[in-house]
């Protein structure tokens, strides 16, 4: 009954009723932190906007499209959370909270990611998993602290060259978007800890080997015919992985054949849990 009150009130935009929703909170969190996840929200609380300290601010599972100029007041604000809305376009005023370190907007339906959002020059993290993107804004390349980009689920066939320039990014997670070939632009990043292309329709694989940072590579659920080659001591999650040196081309190539034409072919083993994201 009590997620049905909640439902049915966040339908009216008054305060008062969106007060109801939100709870007590009147006065600035002690560890400078609100989180309003999974409240139903369809309008944000203004007053929390006069909580000039705030740290971290939680806004996840809700029913946002807009965000009020008066988040702008947030200059403090570290850490974002926008997830699982109905954001269209990324509100102008968060491009205006400079201290943001980590922006989560995934599960939205973004389609790309306004100029301003350069003025984000303190972020090392962002999430933009599972919205409609069908290329890397260019954007994202003039986040010069990056260090960790989300950004699968989309419907991306390549990566812009100009990634190449954020020389802090270590990790990319590029699963299950519409890449055919494996991005020429990751080889020239060496830097990379983490490279993630699981679920996309990638047939051949260049040598990772000399990607000197290299730690992972999850290649697992492509059509790929070999498995990329690695460094020692590199980890790989995908077919052959168990395999070093990187198998003959002739015997992958039999084995692809096998598995296409026969539902007898043993499926290779589950590949263990992803590791979590280094936020």
């Amino acid at each position: 009954m009590g997620n049905t009150i909640k439902a049915l009130v966040a339908f009216i935009p008054a305060e008062r009723c969106q007060n109801f929703v939100v709870g007590d909170l009147r006065e600035m969190p002690l560890d400078k932190m609100v989180d309003l996840s999974g409240n139903q929200l369809r309008h944000f609380p203004v007053h929390v906007c006069s909580f000039r300290e705030l740290v971290k601010l939680y806004l996840s599972d809700n029913h946002l499209s807009s965000l009020p100029l008066e988040l702008g007041q947030l200059q403090n604000l570290q850490i974002l959370a926008l997830d699982f809305n109905n954001f269209k376009a990324l509100p102008q005023v968060v491009c205006t909270l400079k201290q943001l370190c980590i922006l989560y907007l995934g599960n939205n339906k973004l389609c790309d990611l306004p100029n301003e959002l350069s003025l984000l020059q303190n972020l090392r993290t962002l999430w933009v998993e599972a919205n409609c993107l069908t290329q890397l804004p260019d954007v994202v390349c003039e986040l010069s602290l990056l260090k960790t980009l989300h950004a699968g689920s989309n419907a991306l066939s390549l990566l812009p060259g100009q990634l190449q320039r954020l020389r802090e990014l270590r990790t990319i997670w590029l699963s299950g978007n519409l890449l055919t070939d494996f991005p020429p632009v990751l080889l020239h990043m060496p830097f990379l800890e983490v490279i993630d292309v699981d679920r996309n329709s990638i047939r051949y694989f260049p040598s990772l080997a000399h990607l000197s940072g290299l730690k992972l590579v999850i290649y697992d659920h492509n059509p790929c015919r070999n498995a990329p080659k690695v460094a020692k001591g590199v980890r790989r999650v995908g077919r052959w992985a168990e395999e070093t040196p990187e198998p003959d081309p002739r015997k992958a190539r039999r084995y692809a054949l096998v598995t296409e034409e026969s539902q007898e072919a043993q499926a290779p083993a589950s590949p263990p849990p992803r590791p979590p994201a280094n936020s």
